[in-house]
């Protein structure tokens, strides 16, 4: 209520200004502390308990541990609602600043939890070493392709089935893809699977599973409750939830042409390229331009966004990401076009290369968000439907 002090004796004391042992304790991160400071402040005031499921989550609880803070983060979809409706923000001295307080806490949980876990320091420097990993990943396919093949070869015109494979060998493709790509998931799963265990853990159950990627397939919890999130300022609206499920739905029909390519050259001895009118074709083309759609869009909005409520820091994170799936869907759309001319040679090393940097920075980017919010969307359907 407003004129009481909603904070339990806890939330008056002052977070820790860094990680030390004291006493043979660790302390929390400066990004815990607040959190939970954050996070015990309204769960006794409540005044957002229906703007977002993270509230519902957060008062079926009356102590945090650190599980359950990094679980409320990865839950929080940053629609900034509770920012522009708290009586406690900035200039009140409080100051609270849950979205600012949430992404910083995710951020920390991507790096906790990686694989190995000594990566997991690469989040702190993540847009450097996403434009490092392209670079050399660029550098490294563009050499390779110099070596194993010779100039008049590598800038002829090249067509019929098998024809990217005279510019790169199906086998260096196909090893490079699939040792980065292995990598990756491998990476991306033990991480998961660490998150989960420090969440809570325990069975899923198929309700819960269901009800979670319907919620992501959707990106429900960018719509608020039905009139939009405040992506700019505080007015309400779509466009990043848009944006969001273009780029989302883009990056999963590029994956779907790739396993349809797949499927058609070695199930069917079909090599590529394929027609325009094939299956890899269609839904790679409209992949592609879902992702520069929805890169472009997410872009945009983050520059124009009120930086009050932001953690900005982190931005080398969120804009290595989308620059990266821009590059990549911009590229291969690129090889499409000109795939029967003397720049296809150039145009699939550069753009195998920029897939490359994609695979290898997947488990230490923003991309791991995808997981971790869904796995946290899992927890909240199945202690919903325990309730």
């Amino acid at each position: 209520m407003p004129g009481t002090d909603p904070r339990p004796p806890s939330a008056t004391q002052s977070p820790p200004p860094a990680v030390v042992r004291e006493g043979g304790r660790t302390l929390p991160s400066p990004a815990l502390a607040e959190a939970r400071r954050t996070m015990e402040i309204c769960n006794a005031c409540r005044y957002c308990e229906s703007f977002c499921p993270v509230f519902p989550a957060m008062e079926l609880r009356r102590a945090f541990s650190d599980g359950d803070l990094g679980y409320l983060a990865n839950l929080c979809h940053n629609c900034k609602g509770c920012w522009h409706a708290c009586q406690y923000a900035p200039p009140h001295e409080w100051g609270l600043n849950l979205p600012r307080a949430f992404a910083e806490l995710r951020a920390e949980t991507y790096a906790s939890h990686a694989w190995p876990r000594g990566l997991g320091r690469v989040f702190e420097r993540n847009g450097m070493v996403v434009s490092l990993a392209t670079a050399l990943c660029l550098a490294a396919v563009m050499i390779l392709t110099v070596l194993l093949q010779d100039q008049a070869t590598l800038s002829a015109s090249h067509g019929g089935p098998g024809a990217f494979y005279a510019v790169i060998p199906w086998g260096v493709m196909a090893g490079l893809g699939g040792l980065t790509f292995g990598w990756a998931v491998l990476a991306m799963a033990l991480g998961a699977r660490s998150f989960w265990r420090a969440s809570g853990g325990g069975a899923i159950s198929r309700a819960a599973l269901r009800a979670a990627l319907r919620d992501a397939g959707q990106t429900r919890h960018l719509g608020g409750g039905g009139e939009g999130c405040n992506d700019i300022d505080e007015r309400f609206g779509m466009g990043r939830r848009h944006f969001h499920l273009a780029m989302m739905w883009g990056f999963l029909l590029c994956f779907a042409a790739t396993i349809a390519g797949t499927v058609m050259d070695h199930g069917f001895g079909w090599a590529a390229p394929y027609s325009w009118y094939s299956v890899p074709v269609v839904l790679g083309t409209a992949g592609g331009i879902g992702l520069m759609a929805g890169t472009a869009g997410l872009f945009a909005i983050k520059f124009a966004t009120d930086r009050a409520p932001e953690a900005t820091g982190l931005w080398g994170m969120d804009l290595g990401l989308l620059a990266l799936l821009h590059l990549t869907a911009l590229t291969g759309l690129a090889l499409l076009a000109w795939r029967h001319t003397p720049a296809m040679g150039w145009l699939l090393a550069i753009h195998l290369g920029f897939v490359l940097a994609l695979f290898v920075t997947l488990p230490y980017g923003k991309m791991v968000h995808g997981v971790y919010r869904l796995l946290a969307l899992v927890r909240h359907h199945r202690e919903q439907q325990a309730r």
